[in-house]
């Protein structure tokens, strides 16, 4: 029987002089692997006298013992070298600068958002948020569009596969328009609310997308006229543009909700866009019909309503030309305005 003393000292000095892990487990396979020394040793017992046989096999086994624990310091011992060396290479140099995280910005079409709610909380008007699926009477019937108004068409319009706990059909709001119905029914007059907010249509290009925002503003009491409507916006359009370098006119026009309706167009008298009328929004007096649906007299109480899109202004104040910009998501745009 090989000198186990020699054997295990062997071992450990070999196990000693390897810096490389995977060395380290080639020379282990030559100490216990199938066919090592150990291996070896432990397969001869059975040659051996019975009497010889429960000592010899005690010696092995403690020469076995003594050069896995060796083995298990060695490999410890070569794993904590590594890390070390991994260490040093990746070490902060904390009396370097700090690394401070870039801040984000608010998108354009936020800071619109926050601007026009900021404008009209300042003259009374309160914010108002709703449901983006809305029932088809909310939507369309109690703002007084027929069954077969064009709007209503699924070519315009995205409608859900479902219908509310009344029966009611359920659709991706087309406007925010459907805000004016529930704040009335919820309030008593006078009535001065704004309602921003995300809409969806069918359509997509340069200057349209299926989503997009929208502001909607409603003002209802006993004495409010067309005039108030064109004080109201004017002073709304040179405030959120901080000039009074514009025009406003009211084109008549019509809406199934407002009577008489106009649309209301702008014009800068200085900058790059002077000289130019541009639609800016959509307004009226709001239709008796609709005031009878918001649960009022419409023999007492009148007012006005307006929807002016969120992109398109936007886009007018910081010269931006195509709407796809807002939704593309490219830092290149986005960070201009952060």
């Amino acid at each position: 029987m090989q000198d186990l003393e020699a054997l295990v000292a062997k071992a450990i000095a070999e196990f000693g002089s390897t810096a490389d892990a995977a060395e380290l487990e080639r020379i282990k396979a030559g100490y216990l692997g199938k066919s090592g020394s150990l291996t070896e040793a432990l397969k001869g017992l059975g040659k051996l006298p019975p009497e010889e046989r429960k000592e010899a096999g005690g010696r092995i086994n403690g020469a076995k013992n003594r050069i896995e624990e060796a083995l298990v310091a060695r490999r410890a011992a070569l794993a904590n070298a590594s890390l070390e060396a991994r260490l040093a290479e990746e070490a902060i140099d904390v009396t370097l600068p700090g690394r401070g995280r870039s801040r984000g910005g608010i998108h354009p079409v936020m800071r619109t958002w926050q601007r026009i709610e900021s404008i009209f909380a300042s003259i009374g008007f309160d914010i108002a948020d709703g449901p983006e699926i809305e029932t088809d009477w909310n939507n369309f019937t109690a703002l007084n569009n027929p069954e077969n108004h064009p709007a209503r068409s699924m070519q315009d319009t995205f409608y859900v596969d479902m219908k509310d706990a009344s029966g009611l059909n359920l659709l991706l709001r087309t406007h925010t328009s459907p805000m004016q119905v529930r704040y009335a029914r919820q309030h008593k007059p006078p009535i001065k609310v704004i309602a921003p907010g995300r809409t969806y249509r069918v359509d997509s290009d340069a200057t349209h997308s299926p989503m997009f925002h929208q502001v909607e503003g409603l003002w209802i009491d006993e004495d409010i006229s067309f005039a108030d409507l064109k004080g109201v916006y004017t002073d709304f359009l040179k405030r959120f543009f901080e000039s009074d370098d514009l025009q406003v006119r009211f084109r008549p026009s019509f809406f199934p909700f407002t009577e008489p309706s106009a649309e209301i167009d702008m014009m800068f008298t200085a900058g790059p866009n002077k000289g130019r009328w541009l639609e800016i929004s959509g307004a009226g007096q709001v239709h008796p019909v609709v005031i009878r649906n918001y649960g009022l007299d419409p023999e007492r109480h009148v007012g006005f309503a307006f929807g002016s899109g969120l992109e398109r202004l936007t886009m007018l104040r910081y010269g931006i030309d195509d709407l796809r910009l807002f939704f593309d998501g490219d830092l290149r745009f986005l960070k201009q305005f952060a």
